[in-house]
Parts: C-alpha cells; structure tokens; sequence
C-alpha cells in the first residue's frame, strides 16, 4: 500500500519543531490581565465603547453578516459611509471596502499589474503585497529594501504599464519608507505608486490621517493608499483609497472585491464610529508615537538592540529563534503580552520581540512593559 500522501506535512512539522519554529493558537480570554503589547490596537478603540456600541447597533439593524458579496446583497448604507468618510479623512478622491486589508492588497496590486506591466516591489513588504505581486499578470521585480533609486532603476528598464508597491511603515521593524523620493522616482518613468498604509493610518499624519497625507501624496492621480480597519481603527476590513476611475476599476476588475462576501456590518460600523472617534480626538495619533519613542529610549538605555520606531512599532532584536520564543513566553508569564516574529515572517532572518504602541497606556504601564522586557532577556 502506497504512503500516506500527506507524509511530507509530517516532515515539514518535524523541520519545524527542529528549527524552533512551531508556530500554535492561543485563545485569548476576554477578561485577561496580561498588558497587550502584541495587538495592533495603537489607538486604544478596539474595546472603546463607542466603538463597541455602534459593532453592536450595527448588527442589530443589519444582521450578523454581509450575506453577499457587495455587488449582490452585501453593501449597505454604512459600507457607503464608511468609504465616503474615509476618503475625505485621508484626502483622497474614493475608497473602496473590503472584507480584509489583505484582500484590499490582493485585489489592489492584481487589479492593477495587467499582462505586459511591471511591478517593482519592496523587498521588505507585506506577505499580501508579496502574495498580489504573485498572483499579478504583470512581471515582478523585487528591489532592495527602501531604496528609491534601485525602484528608479527598475523602472527605467520598462516601458509599458509600471507600478511600484511599498509599506509606508514596515511591520517587521517600524521603519518608514521614503515616500516622497519613492514618487519622484516612478513620475520620472510614468509609474503608479501603490502604498500600504496599514501601521500609518491613525500615527501618521495630521491627526492620523496616514503616511500618504504626511508625505503630500494624498489625493495625487498616480498615487493609490490600502489601509486595515483592524489596527488604528479597531475593527476589522481594508479599503482601497485612489482616484475615482482607478476605485471603479476595482469593483469591474478586482476578484477579491467581486468574489467575496461583503465586511460584516458590525465591523464596518465599528470602524465609523472609530474614525469619527479619531477626527474628534486627533492627539491619539501624537500620543501613540509618543508612547513608542518612549518604549524604544528605555529599552535601549537598558542595553537592548531596538529600531528607532517611526510610527508605533518597537522592534527589540532576539539572538535566535528559539531564544526570541523563550523572551516572549517570560514576557506573557510576568504579565505581558508582545510579539514574537520569528522566520519566515523576517526577511533577514534576525528573531525579534515587537512591541506595538498604544495611545492609551499610562505612563506606569509603559514602565512596567519595559522593566518586563529587560528583566527576561
């Protein structure tokens, strides 16, 4: 009798467990203790009761679910709201929801490389950048990480359709791209330039309004922004921001945006009134950056390898794999929760702790994350 056809899962598990690794679900309790510095929450809205009130209004009048794609039967009055708001916030002409920032950056990057175009990406980016650029007719070329004049160059060799696609901050070490030289770069060869702003939206920008805005971008007819509804915001979903034409483009062109079911109402609700909550309180925008210079100044005073944050993410280097997962797990075993990123999820390679900022934290619990952190190293 042949094999199990599946033998090789059970090799590849086995190389994982070797490697250190193994990656596990950990259900998170409602009423836990542990001081979250593993979330994406920078804004402190996700548990804001404004935030939850209008997730759970929205749900009663809407129902649970989308129960369609939004072309069917998925797009509601909200979805409509949510997308002229967003737009007006972040200066630029349209938006566009969807169910995830990851479908937002699938169907953005896919929907706008055809055959015969060029896509010049980071090679720092995002896995659903790196997986767009995959599934993308067009032809992919990866450039050196946050370098303008290697997408300069790129560029220069192509002479149909060209795009360039870039985090504005960088999810692995905080870091910012260099916006504005990244689109004199591509205006010198006629190029797009697409940006994610998921770790900008809500730090960056006057009141939070994004790297786009920061950098002057916003709103210009070559320039196109995705952001997550699930960081800043709280909630969860994505959004295409660019040009009218190109956001049409999207709903006739783009599979994730035709094919899938709508974002849940509670959850486009809950986004509004986050936004809403944000225009009204912009100093939380300041106060997360705040918050995570604060973080990275001690841990570094305390001998610790950290990356100057640009916006809310602390990046603290750990010597191995499994050395980085031992760190997290005395961390969340003295009461704090942080990140463990680990390969294949660097693109160097180094394990590292990664602490996100919040708007919210006192300055007690930004003292208590760092005697944690130290103190388990």
């Amino acid at each position: 009798m042949p094999g199990s056809p599946f033998a090789w899962i059970d090799e590849q598990a086995r190389a994982r467990r070797r490697a250190g690794l193994v990656r596990t679900l950990r259900p998170r309790p409602a009423d836990s203790a542990l001081l979250d510095l593993a979330g994406n929450d920078y804004l402190g809205l996700a548990r804001h009761p404004e935030v939850t009130a209008a997730a759970a209004d929205a749900a009663r009048t809407w129902g649970g679910g989308a129960t369609g794609s939004r072309l069917v039967s998925g797009s509601t009055e909200l979805h409509a709201d949510l997308e002229r708001e967003l737009a007006a916030f972040c200066n630029f002409e349209s938006a566009l929801v969807f169910s995830s920032g990851y479908a937002a950056n699938l169907a953005a990057v896919t929907a706008l490389a055809p055959h015969g175009s060029l896509v010049v990406s980071d090679a720092g980016n995002h896995a659903s950048l790196i997986d767009g650029c995959r599934l993308a007719r067009g032809t992919t070329q990866v450039v050196a990480h946050a370098d303008p004049e290697a997408v300069r160059k790129a560029l220069q060799t192509h002479t149909g359709p060209a795009i360039a696609v870039s985090d504005t901050v960088f999810s692995v070490d905080g870091d910012a791209a260099p916006l504005a030289e990244l689109a004199a770069a591509c205006r010198a060869s006629g190029a797009a330039l697409l940006v994610d702003d998921a770790h900008g939206l809500g730090v960056l920008g006057d009141g939070g309004r994004g790297a786009a805005r920061a950098a002057g971008l916003a709103g210009a007819p070559d320039v196109v922004a995705t952001v997550t509804l699930s960081k800043s915001l709280g909630s969860q979903g994505g959004a295409v921001l660019g040009p009218a034409h190109v956001v049409d483009h999207l709903v006739n062109a783009a599979r994730t945006f035709i094919f899938d079911t709508g974002l849940a109402p509670a959850a486009a609700g809950a986004a509004l009134a986050a936004l809403r909550l944000l225009r009204r309180e912009p100093e939380r925008a300041a106060r997360a950056r705040a918050v995570a210079t604060a973080l990275y100044e001690r841990l570094t005073a305390a001998g610790l390898e950290a990356v100057r944050p640009d916006a809310a993410v602390v990046s603290v280097r750990a010597p191995s794999p499994e050395g980085a997962l031992r760190w997290a797990a005395d961390c969340r075993a003295a009461g704090l929760a942080v990140g463990c990123f680990r390969p294949p999820s660097v693109p160097d390679g180094v394990s590292r702790l990664r602490l996100t900022a919040r708007a919210d934290l006192t300055e007690a619990q930004i003292g208590r994350a760092v005697d944690v952190v130290t103190a388990t190293r």
